[in-house]
């Protein structure tokens, strides 16, 4: 804890020391005009004049401030030397007249206290050594210049070093402290900034949310099926070598091809990572052209799927898209936590809506809402209200049902959806 606080300490003072050295150049050319002007022989050695002319050079570092490529630069050294947390400074040139401002006063600050520190700190340190070792100077020595030889004075000398270097920790220290909780407030992104930023995260999580749906629901429901033909191909082995050979091949056939057709899936959803990556806004398949496919692999994983009403065509994409998912999540809810028990899937659409139920009847293994910490009804859930739907799953009749009401905008009243029965809402 020591040592970071001290590599903290020692990181604002190279900031200062650095604020000092950015100031340089204004000093020296404000003191050349005072040079000129006021017929000063030396400004370095009087302090009025020195003092005035880093006075006069502070509106000149506040002037180029103005520039907005200036805060960019000035946030990059608060990150990295002043200690100051990422988020809390803005990001990119200043935009307006009121970051502008606010990023002179934070240079003018940086420069002047800067100035201040550096210059103590080339001054104090070699006085203070010299403190520290008057006591070892001879008498003769320290006459010619006039050091006193001897008496209290020279016992109190290496205290008085000590605590200038002291002195000069502590002004260092408060100093950069000082910048460093007026980092945000001067480098900190103004109100429209923090509304971009939060638009900015909001966009990126999803982004995020939508690909763990994806991945989840596609290659969940194939691992699903896998699990369950490879489960019933091995216990088959068991039996006539025949029959269990033959079952056995039909199962690999069908682990192999959902295991390429996920392959495919993965890899459309990962292509919206890849910047580079090859047709990476491919969409997701349907219920137009994606379901006899869905249907064909869930009933070769052994699961007996009943369809009632006609699948929904001229569809809009997202609905088309988001139904197909969540009756393959459906579907591979079934394969897991009610594997063989038959399966009942009905659409129903109306002018303005799409409904679709995944029934289920009660096993054993399914006695009420699925345990585990699964996000499948959870994913359903969203995605029915992203479109402005909803999802509910609670038993009922001795089924355990998913209901699931999405509005397909082709209707009077596209917003107004109908809630599913009163049940158990999808979390």
């Amino acid at each position: 804890m020591r040592s970071g606080a001290a590599g903290r300490l020692a990181r604002r003072w190279v900031h200062l020391v650095l604020g000092g050295a950015l100031l340089m150049p204004y000093f020296l050319f404000v003191g050349t005009v005072v040079l000129a002007l006021l017929g000063v022989p030396d400004f370095f050695t009087d302090p009025p004049t020195l003092a005035l002319t880093v006075t006069l050079a502070l509106p000149l570092v506040a002037v180029t401030a103005l520039v907005p490529a200036t805060r960019p630069a000035a946030v990059a050294l608060a990150r990295g030397l002043a200690g100051v947390a990422p988020d809390a400074l803005a990001e990119g040139p200043a935009r307006g007249p009121a970051d502008r401002t606010r990023t002179a006063c934070w240079y003018v600050l940086h420069l002047g206290l800067g100035a201040v520190v550096s210059g103590a700190t080339l001054a104090v340190p070699p006085f203070a050594v010299l403190l520290l070792v008057l006591p070892l100077v001879r008498p003769e020595a320290g006459a010619a210049y006039a050091l006193p030889g001897a008496g209290p004075a020279v016992l109190l000398a290496p205290p008085a070093g000590l605590a200038l270097l002291a002195a000069l920790t502590a002004v260092a220290a408060g100093v950069g402290a000082l910048l460093a909780r007026a980092a945000p407030v001067l480098l900190g992104p103004s109100p429209g900034e923090r509304v971009e930023r939060a638009e900015r995260r909001a966009a990126e999580l999803a982004v995020r949310n939508r690909l763990a749906r994806e991945v989840h629901d596609s290659v969940g429901h194939a691992l699903s099926a896998i699990a369950l033909q490879a489960t019933a191909a091995r216990r088959l082995l068991d039996g006539p070598p025949a029959e269990g050979r033959a079952f056995a091949g039909e199962a690999l056939a069908a682990i192999e091809e959902t295991a390429r057709r996920t392959v495919g899936e993965l890899d459309a959803v990962l292509g919206v990572l890849r910047e580079s990556g090859p047709d990476p806004a491919r969409p997701a398949p349907g219920l137009a052209d994606g379901l006899p496919a869905l249907l064909s692999r869930t009933r070769a994983a052994g699961c007996q799927v009943t369809v009632r009403g006609a699948p929904p065509r001229a569809l809009p994409p997202p609905v088309d898209r988001e139904a197909y998912r969540i009756v393959q999540e459906g579907l591979a809810n079934a394969l897991k936590h009610a594997p063989g028990a038959p399966v009942l899937l009905r659409f129903e659409r109306t002018a303005a809506h799409l409904a679709v139920r995944v029934s289920q009847p009660l096993t054993p293994a399914l006695p009420g809402p699925p345990a585990g910490g699964g996000r499948g009804l959870a994913g359903i859930a969203e995605r029915a209200r992203l479109l402005g739907g909803a999802a509910v799953a609670r038993p009922r009749g001795g089924d355990w049902v998913l209901d699931v009401a999405l509005p397909t905008g082709s209707g009077p009243d596209p917003g107004s959806v109908p809630r599913p029965a009163s049940g158990e809402e999808a979390p």
